[in-house]
This record gives structure tokens, sequence and C-alpha cells, in this order.
């Protein structure tokens, strides 16, 4: 995105953008999707955000969509185990390279690194809330704004002047939506009720012990408490769907982000797979199919709605402290402590993709991971090692690194 938005079509700032990104940071939810409709809104108003929003999400739902069927209907078979076996150590190298990535644009300083590294202690270890995280990281960047304002205001615009004079032009349509009392209004009773009359409509109709109703509320309540995106919620999700409510195996939430990294789209469209799953198996008297079909519907509708009305509701407000440097440092340790909690998914990850069983200990506020080291995955571990090769050293695209990865996966079932 920032490639295209920023370096080719020069459609908003480097500035802008970063600022756009560490605002979409700080709100529970998808980020990406986030980022796509403040871009969208800022060039062409609500009907831009509307647009990018909701073609951002759609390809992958329609892909998902497809491989939970084929996953639900034919998970039993070699080839399909084969094949998802492949994808998780793949994907365990994209996770990687993700950190690096958000890594080298976040932590431009020592403290940056230093709310990363205190992050990653905090929900690792110490399995502190994740809103707790957040909220600490930007009152430190805030109070670091008025000690050390150049350490810790790492967003700075790069010689975008000729870029400027095109935003400005090309999002004039987004700065016309003032932040005016009328219009808060209005966006959030048109968004709250997009967002809570299916809930109330689902909870009336069968009860809150029903899947669906508990489907929706779940979802709704991921898309307000839960920060950083997919990498971030992922380890919350996965505990919830199979700790809390049996929908899932402990391995198949690894099984979902496959589907979503091999899939367009955001990252967070794994909550489909889970849904799907959830009704699959407690469909009621419904078809076991259809029953996927409905939640999966539901649980993109229940999680991207509450994403265009922080957009909408919040855009303009943000747009007017740009230049704010406090809120600049506060959005800065907040994308320094996202790294550090996407570095706690990768170790987690990595743990339950090269070993078979990871035991959990707790003691005086700490927990660890044990993994028993005599039930190592050397096959898991060879593919995710030659993934991360081909990622990092030779520059291998994400998609064709998976693929092979499932192919090599799939033969690897066939032969043992």
């Amino acid at each position: 995105m920032h490639r295209i938005l920023v370096d080719e079509k020069k459609w908003i700032s480097e500035n802008r953008f970063l600022h756009a990104l560490n605002y979409c940071m700080l709100l529970p939810g998808p980020e990406a999707q986030q980022l796509a409709t403040y871009a969208g809104w800022m060039l062409h108003g609500t009907r831009g955000g509307l647009v990018a929003g909701t073609l951002f999400v759609l390809p992958g739902f329609v892909s998902i969509l497809l491989l939970s069927v084929l996953y639900a209907g034919f998970q039993h078979i070699g080839l399909v185990q084969g094949l998802f076996f492949g994808i998780k150590a793949a994907v365990l190298a994209v996770v990687i390279e993700a950190v690096l990535r958000i890594g080298k644009r976040a932590l431009k300083n020592a403290y940056m690194y230093a709310i990363a590294a205190g992050a990653f202690v905090a929900i690792f270890f110490l399995d502190l809330p994740f809103p707790l995280i957040i909220a600490t990281a930007a009152f430190v960047g805030f109070i670091g704004s008025r000690v050390k304002p150049d350490k810790f205001v790492v967003i700075t615009e790069h010689g975008a002047a000729s870029s400027d004079a095109i935003e400005g032009a090309r999002t004039a349509k987004g700065r016309r939506a003032q932040p005016t009392l009328r219009r808060t209004l209005t966006v959030s009773a048109i968004c709250l009720a997009l967002w809570f009359v299916p809930l109330i409509a689902l909870s009336s109709a069968l009860g809150f012990d029903n899947v669906f109703t508990q489907i929706g509320l779940f979802f709704s309540k991921l898309a307000v408490v839960t920060f950083g995106g997919a990498y971030a919620v992922l380890a919350y999700m996965a505990q919830e769907a199979v700790q809390s409510y049996g929908w899932l195996e402990p391995g198949e939430m690894l099984d979902g982000l496959g589907m979503a990294e091999t899939t367009p789209g955001p990252l967070i469209q794994v909550t489909q797979f889970v849904a799907f799953m959830g009704a699959f198996r407690n469909a009621g008297g419904l078809d076991p199919m259809l029953a996927g079909v409905l939640a999966s519907i539901l649980a993109t509708w229940v999680t991207f709605v509450p994403c265009f009305l922080w957009i909408f509701l919040g855009a303009p407000y943000v747009e007017r402290l740009q230049q704010n440097r406090s809120l600049s440092a506060a959005l800065s340790a907040i994308t320094a402590a996202v790294v550090g909690v996407i570095v706690n998914l990768a170790v987690w990850f990595g743990m339950h993709v090269v070993f078979d069983e990871v035991e959990q200990l707790r003691g005086y506020g700490v927990r660890l991971y044990l993994p028993g080291m005599e039930t190592v995955d050397f096959a898991s571990l060879a593919l995710a090692a030659g993934a991360f090769v081909a990622m990092l050293r030779f520059r291998v695209g994400m998609l064709p690194v998976i693929g092979t990865s499932a192919a090599l996966g799939a033969f690897w079932f066939l032969v043992s």
C-alpha cells in the first residue's frame, strides 16, 4: 500500500501515510482495511472510503469462504492435510518477515527498541492485556514528546513537496468533511445501527446460547477490544475459539491463518474461517455448510462495519491533529509496541509449528512456554527454514513461497 499510494501513484505524502497508519494502529480491529478506508476517504470523501474499504475485503471473503468449504468437507483427505502442513510452515517465515518489515519502519532508535522489547515481555511472559500495553505505550510516547521530542517523534517528512501539491488537490473532498457535532451524530447513528441491529435481532430470535448469537457477539467484542491487527490478536482469538467456545481444534487456527496468508485481503479475515467452523460443527437444524456460510457473512459484517465507524468518525479529527507532536509521539510509540506484540506471535507460532507439544507453565505472575524437545517436527522445521531463506535471502514473493511449501507438504504426506 505504501509503495503504490506514496511512491507510484503519489496520491498522498509519506508523512500523511504514516500519520494515517499510526492512527489505524491505535484503533481496534484490522489496520490494513482501516488504512485503505482512510486513504479512500482522503481522496474522495465518504464514497471513496466505502468503495476502498469494501473492495479491500471482498476478494479475500470469497477466497476464504471457498477454502473453508474445502477444509470442512475434505479435511480428512491426506492430500488436503499435507497442503495445510506445508502452508503452516511457510506462514512462520511470513510472520518473521512481517516483524522485520514493520520493525524497520517503526524502530528508529534505542527508545523505540526499548518500547518494543517491553511490549514483548509484557504480553509473552506477563500475559498483560493488550489494551493495557497499547495505553502504556501511548503514555510513554506522550511523556517522551515532552522530554526528548527528537527521539519519540519518528514520523518525518521525506522531501515530498511535489507530492504534497498533488495530495492537496486530490484530498479536497476528504478535507471537506469537517468534524462537526451534526456529522458526528449522523455517522454514529448510521454505523451503530448497521452494527447492532443484526445482533439484537439474532439474540431476540435465537437466544444468547445459539452459535450465531455467540459468533456475532464474540467478533463484535473482538472489533472493540483488540488492537494491532490479526498478528497481534491471533493468540487471544485462538484461546477463546479453542478453549472457551470449542469451535476449533488447537492446530486448526494455524490452518486458518495459512488460508488468510495465501488469499487477498487483510489477514484478520481468519475470523471468517473461525466462524465457519464454529457454525459448521454446531449447526443445529441447519445444513452444516449453509450454517458455515451464514456464519462467515455474520463474522465479516461485525468485524468490518466498526472499521468504517472508527474511520468516518475519527479521521476528520485526526487530520486536524496531524502536526500535533504529542499525538505523533504517542502513535509512534504504539507502532513500536505493536512490533513487540508481533514478535510474541512469531515465537508462539514458531513453537506450535516446529513442536508437536508445547506446555504452558504459570507461577509468580509469569507465564512460560516449554516445548517438548522430543516432539520436534523436522519436516516442518525444514520447510519453515527453506521458506525463511527464500523470502529473506533471495527475495522470493510470499505466494510462490507458500505455494511451493504447500506442494512439498503434500508430497511429504503422500510418501510418509
